[in-house]
């Protein structure tokens, strides 16, 4: 017998829900505890981390890739203007 809810944790009782309702409910949770603040130090340690396993020359590499996306971004938006 194939499963009609293929990809959902959703069945048919009442007060179920997906993974993905599940998810964003906790996100949301996560969010209250943390605040901007939680975030930021996150991201700094994230950021710190990806130093260590690319060393300096490799982050620099990976900054100066998000510099040029962002660069060919800003132009193309500049022609999309233009025309």
């Amino acid at each position: 017998m194939a499963n009609q809810n293929k990809g959902s944790s959703h069945s048919s009782d009442k007060g179920d829900m997906t993974v993905r309702e599940a998810g964003q409910k906790g996100g949301e949770i996560r969010k209250e505890q943390l605040g901007p603040e939680g975030y930021s130090t996150i991201g700094k340690m994230g950021g710190e981390a990806r130093r260590e396993e690319l060393g300096s020359e490799g982050y620099s590499e990976l900054g100066k890739k998000g510099g040029e996306r962002v660069r060919d971004l800003i132009n193309k938006g500049k022609e999309q203007e233009g025309e």
